[in-house]
């Protein structure tokens, strides 16, 4: 299959296909709270979509134990998965193209820093959980975005070349790690203006009016 055409994408979930950045926020800063930290969402939206360590660490220091890391995290996601379970919903457009890639037998996967339990619930709970042929959570990857790491994986999983497959990302780092990747990236800006998103092969406001002959187009 020539490098020039589209054989697969990977998906970043949270802000991406799921609106979940108001319930990830609320979990963080209560856990933060807990430990006597003041957290507002100026200092949440920067690592939206980061691993969990790097975030714990950036706000509490990097001395922490490897237990107390584990402990935050888990306290951190079962708040989480308590606040989201009664509102999970679908950003504009996502769940649309989901189902439309995958009518033209797209392969898609989910690359996400989310855990599987949380991955699990969203997609689930969307009813797009038979539209991805690999998934792969934080757990899986050893470096955080914008390493490439997390997507190569998917890549791998979905036995595509890396130079074949679409990366669609709301963040920063993970436009950055789709790049690193070798990948192609549609950007959306729900949790970031487009000046800052500008790496990417396409920034869009939605995913409402992009259809699979965008993406393909991104390839020409």
């Amino acid at each position: 299959m020539s490098e020039n055409r589209l054989e697969a994408v990977v998906w970043d979930l949270d802000g991406v296909i799921a609106d979940t950045a108001a319930y990830h926020y609320r979990a963080w800063r209560d856990v933060f709270k807990k430990r006597g930290v003041a957290y507002n969402l100026a200092a949440f939206m920067p690592y939206f979509g980061r691993r969990h360590d790097s975030i714990i660490r950036a706000v509490l220091g990097d001395r922490l134990p490897q237990e107390e890391l584990d402990a935050i995290t888990e306290e951190k996601q079962s708040n989480y998965r308590r606040h989201v379970a009664d509102h999970i919903k679908g950003l504009p457009g996502a769940v649309a193209l989901i189902n439309a890639l995958n009518d033209h037998n797209i392969r898609q996967a989910i690359a996400s820093s989310a855990v599987p339990e949380n991955i699990d619930l969203i997609i689930r709970g969307l009813g797009i959980a038979g539209c991805f042929q690999a998934i792969v959570h934080g757990m899986e990857a050893n470096e955080g975005k914008p390493s490439p790491q997390i997507f190569l994986l998917a890549a791998e999983k979905l036995k595509a070349k890396p130079a074949g497959c679409l990366v669609i990302e709301d963040a920063i780092a993970g436009v950055a790690a789709a790049k690193n990747a070798g990948m192609r990236c549609l950007a959306v800006t729900n949790s970031h203006p487009e000046e800052k998103l500008k790496a990417a092969d396409l920034v869009v406001e939605s995913l409402e009016k992009i259809g699979v002959v965008d993406l393909q187009e991104i390839f020409d």
